[in-house]
């Protein structure tokens, strides 16, 4: 693999493709609870070393274009907290490629059945939250919730895919910035313009996304 492909949006989505991450049909997203035509799994990732890599190094890319800007749109961050399950494999590839620690809030009771954060830290940290998928993003605003409940300060969120389903707005709502790596029209329009879906799957999945934006720009 070339030096300049590795760090590309659409090699990951081509690999994100090749390893049926994405698939097409009838799906409810969980999230949300609607229908879908288009289902997203970046878990995926895990079994090619490769690809996680190469998505921890885009991340990092990305924050540190967002935090050399005139107007940074990334505030200092001292940890990265990874939302389960898929944030939490992105945040632990993304704290060994850059040396900075990582914590993980567990939302729901496991092992001891408490709630809690998992890892080190000291009231006042900022941290950047970091999750694999987002469509409205009611996970993270959990998740950032939890951590500002125990002191942690919580200003920005990247994530891998983002579904385009109102999230920037709903997250900017609630005082927070999100960085995407990749966004859902961009993976389809890959799609279709190298031949690995049909124009009618294209067409059905861009009427569904239009039709979650309007919904939003809606309210």
């Amino acid at each position: 693999m070339a030096k300049e492909q590795s760090l590309d949006n659409l090699w990951l989505a081509q690999i994100l493709f090749d390893l049926g991450a994405v698939q097409f049909g009838n799906f409810t997203v969980s999230e949300s609870a609607v229908c879908s035509p288009v289902f997203i799994n970046p878990k995926v990732l895990i079994s090619n070393p490769t690809a996680l890599r190469v998505a921890s190094k885009l991340m990092q890319q990305e924050i540190s274009l967002a935090q050399s800007l005139r107007r940074p749109r990334v505030h200092p961050f001292t940890i990265v907290a990874g939302v389960p399950v898929g944030g939490l494999l992105l945040a632990t590839a993304y704290s060994l490629e850059t040396n900075i620690p990582m914590i993980y809030a567990r939302i729901r009771p496991e092992g001891t059945g408490k709630h809690g954060i998992e890892g080190h830290f000291h009231e006042a940290d900022t941290a950047l939250i970091i999750d694999d998928l987002i469509t409205r993003g009611s996970s993270i605003l959990e998740t950032a919730t939890m951590l500002e409940e125990n002191g942690l300060k919580v200003k920005d969120v990247i994530v891998l895919i983002d579904r385009e389903h109102g999230a920037v707005e709903r997250l900017r709502h609630r005082g927070y910035n999100l960085l995407s790596i990749l966004k859902l029209d961009v993976m389809l329009n890959h799609y279709m313009s190298t031949g690995l879906i049909s124009e009618e799957t294209y067409r059905n999945c861009a009427e569904y996304l239009r039709g979650k934006q309007s919904e939003n720009h809606s309210i």
